[in-house]
């Protein structure tokens, strides 16, 4: 049966898609695109011996993934032209800052929206030079508008009027009623400059923010795209920056992230055997085995705890066709992931309040 299990094996196993027949790679190719990791598999198996059709799918996702990635950079350069007049570090986050820096997560990733990081103090100015550029609010809506500025970790979603991009201005990378409270000025004192005069995170920054998107913040929705980030990244930061490890456990600790880090790289080391750099008390006999690269992938390889279990269910939930499963298992984390943004009756007030609103419309 084609699930999430089955991306996985072929992306960290490409030989593993020799034994497909015309059935297999429809059910690969659809279940990989539903998981956004369709242009990251057409990368794994550039050179590999595929079928002329698949072949040819997998040539149109490439250009079109390229085509992305320079748009992507292109909105960058225009976001960063816009605000030259603000005097603060602009920060890339997620795809774009994966592309413009370079990193090995970029290889095939689909990029959306344009995502940054200013200081909160900078925002005031930072909406209104977006706006003399001609960017402008996706949905004007007061009650939208004032629970962003008041409890979110980002300004309303903003849209260019002519090039119909949008923008996600952050002022720190959770919810301001989230458990965890990150470090935001940390965040932001120590990302590294580009060539551009962008910035990107620090290493262990990149890594505590990818799992707090995906474990402290979401409902895991394209769960399975933002752990193979932190596999490539982790691959590619414990070669290149010292004391990777020891920075990353750090940074996890001062951004109150450390169980979020801990539990995205075990289930990063199930899914695609991501080395193990950060530890923090195992929950189970299981979480203390050494996930190599070689590891030979399938649901039983290297399982952690019961909630992991639940977790990789979760993000693993998609059929041959590309269509959502587990229906109880998605409304459960979906539930959790409303219930982690803000207490019970915060949640109840503004669930209420966008229901009647709703309702009225």
């Amino acid at each position: 049966m084609t699930d999430g299990w089955s991306v996985a094996r072929a992306l960290t196993d490409p030989d593993s898609v020799a034994r497909l027949d015309s059935t297999g790679w429809t059910h690969l190719l659809s279940a990989a695109r539903a998981l956004s990791l369709i242009g990251t598999l057409a990368e794994v198996l550039a050179d590999a011996p595929v079928p002329a059709d698949v072949a040819r799918v997998l040539a149109d996702v490439r250009h079109s993934n390229v085509a992305g990635q320079r748009q992507a950079l292109w909105e960058a350069e225009c976001a960063k032209l816009a605000l030259a007049d603000y005097p603060g570090k602009v920060v890339l986050l997620k795809g774009t800052a994966f592309a413009a820096a370079g990193y090995d997560a970029a290889l095939g990733r689909s990029i959306g929206d344009l995502d940054i990081l200013v200081a909160r103090s900078g925002l005031d100015q930072v909406e209104a030079l977006l706006f003399k550029a001609g960017w402008e609010w996706v949905k004007p809506d007061p009650y939208d508008d004032a629970y962003y500025r008041q409890w979110m970790h980002e300004l309303p979603p903003m849209i260019h009027a002519t090039r119909d991009r949008m923008i996600d201005v952050h002022h720190t990378i959770l919810p301001l009623t989230a458990g965890p409270k990150p470090d935001a000025a940390a965040l932001i004192a120590s990302a590294r400059v580009l060539p551009s005069g962008l910035y990107v995170l620090s290493p262990a920054d990149i890594i505590c923010h990818a799992a707090a998107h995906l474990i402290a913040d979401g409902d895991l929705s394209g769960g399975m795209r933002n752990l193979w980030d932190i596999d490539r990244l982790v691959r590619q930061f414990v070669v290149e920056e010292e004391g990777f490890s020891e920075a990353l456990a750090q940074r996890a600790k001062l951004h109150g992230l450390s169980d979020a880090v801990g539990r995205a790289l075990r289930l990063s080391a199930q899914l695609f055997g991501t080395p193990i750099v950060f530890r923090r008390k195992p929950e189970s006999r299981a979480d203390t085995a050494q996930a190599g690269p070689g590891l030979r992938l399938s649901p039983e390889n290297g399982r952690g705890s019961t909630s992991d279990a639940l977790f990789l269910r979760r993000i693993t939930a998609v059929d041959g066709w590309g269509r959502k499963t587990r229906k109880l298992t998605r409304q459960a984390f979906y539930i959790r992931s409303h219930l982690l943004r803000m207490p019970p009756a915060m949640l109840a007030r503004h669930l209420w309040t966008k229901w009647r609103k709703g309702h009225r419309g």
